[in-house]
């Protein structure tokens, strides 16, 4: 390794910390959450994404548009179809998300948007970021909430990931120092780790939850999982009335399938990394990633979406439109609730645990052997229907 490859290494590595000692600084400039019961119309964004995304996301706003059909046409409710967030698009300007469609979101409050694909390795495209971790980034969706619920198993999970910082806060700026060394960086701020242990503590006292675990690899990464620890500790202080314990990511994988020590799991506050993959094991319980919605929560912006990816396999083989709208349409229960439509919000939950796990009159198979995206969405709308007469 010559002295010229370590100096360059270097000031990019001045460089990224520089600029993440910014992005701290902001965040202690903000203000308080957006009052939604306090605006004139909510402005709902819908973006489709790619792959499977336009198809499961336009399926889950005809029910969302169904939920708020006399919203809509009082004013209060306003719906925007945003195009452009394709793997086309993106690569075409060599942006993580084109510059008119931030523009384009960021003139909403809510936003549901549906699955981007993410250049890897030994794909065609270029190695451009993430266009979820991006807009992450650029509206501060601080937060991901995924919940996983099976009554039959005793599960009602909550979890908390931090979505800004960890190992995907410069995911796409790691430096290749020489062809033999390459080094990528994770990040812990401060100020990251306290609004996401406030939000996770707030909410288990907000709904009766006593118990929130901290989930990191604080005994081997020391320094930044083991700050993460410390802060969501003295957080956890702060709320005597709840049980706050502490579980490295290993063994937690291996106790979610522990059938009697599993069910006393409520509230989990994660990293960025390990909340991603956790939540996917989780998401299995309840019938896959297929399955699941989350929410991403800023003060300013909130966004909804499915846990799992484009599947464009699907749309080569043509069976696009057999795409299962689960987890759009659980991302999209999140929202209503977010919005302050709590009861429409309980409404459509309970449509879904009907057609997806009780009647379950149609099947979604992927294939031409099960129904399709818009024949459940049917399915749903009708089952609310039901539920409300």
């Amino acid at each position: 390794m010559t002295d010229i490859e370590i100096k360059s290494a270097v000031e990019k590595f001045e460089a990224l910390i520089k600029e993440q000692s910014d992005r701290s600084d902001r965040i202690k400039e903000q203000g308080d959450f957006t009052d939604y019961s306090k605006l004139d119309k909510i402005i709902i964004g819908i973006c489709g994404g790619d792959g499977i995304g336009p198809i499961i996301s336009r399926e889950a706003a005809r029910v969302l548009r169904y939920m708020l059909e006399d919203e809509t046409k009082a004013g209060k409710t306003e719906f925007r179809f945003i195009d452009g967030l394709t793997i086309e698009n993106r690569v075409a300007v060599n942006k993580a998300i084109p510059d008119d469609v931030l523009k384009e979101l960021k003139a909403c409050h809510v936003i549901l948007k549906g699955p981007t694909t993410t250049p890897q390795a030994g794909d065609p495209w270029p190695n451009i970021e993430s266009a979820n971790v991006a807009m992450r980034k650029a509206l501060d969706l601080f937060a991901n909430i995924r919940p996983v619920k099976v009554p039959s198993e005793g599960i009602d999970w909550t979890f908390f990931r931090e979505n800004t910082e960890g190992a995907y806060a410069v995911g796409s700026k790691g430096i290749n120092v020489t062809d033999d060394l390459a080094v990528d960086f994770v990040v812990t701020t401060t100020e990251g780790t306290q609004r996401i242990a406030r939000l996770a503590y707030d909410y288990a006292r907000r709904n009766g939850k006593d118990r929130v675990s901290v989930v990191t690899k604080a005994n081997v990464i020391k320094t930044t999982d083991g700050k993460f620890l410390r802060i969501c500790k003295e957080i956890g202080a702060k709320y005597p009335d709840i049980i706050t314990d502490e579980w490295y990511i290993d063994i937690m994988t291996a106790k979610l399938i522990d059938q009697k020590r599993r069910k006393d799991f409520k509230v989990f506050i994660l990293p960025n990394l390990y909340g991603d993959i956790i939540t996917d094991e989780a998401a299995e319980f309840q019938g896959g990633v297929g399955t699941a919605g989350s929410a991403n929560i800023g003060k300013r912006y909130a966004m909804f979406e499915a846990i799992h990816g484009s599947a464009p396999r699907m749309i080569r083989e043509g069976r696009g439109k057999y795409a299962d709208p689960c987890s759009m349409l659980r991302a999209t229960v999140m929202l209503l609730s977010h919005i302050g439509r709590q009861q429409k919000a309980e409404q459509l939950e309970r449509a879904l645990d009907i057609c997806m796990y009780e009647e379950k009159k149609l099947r979604i198979t992927g294939r031409d052997n099960g129904c399709t995206c818009e024949e459940f969405g049917d399915y749903v709308m009708e089952t609310v229907k039901t539920i409300q007469n």
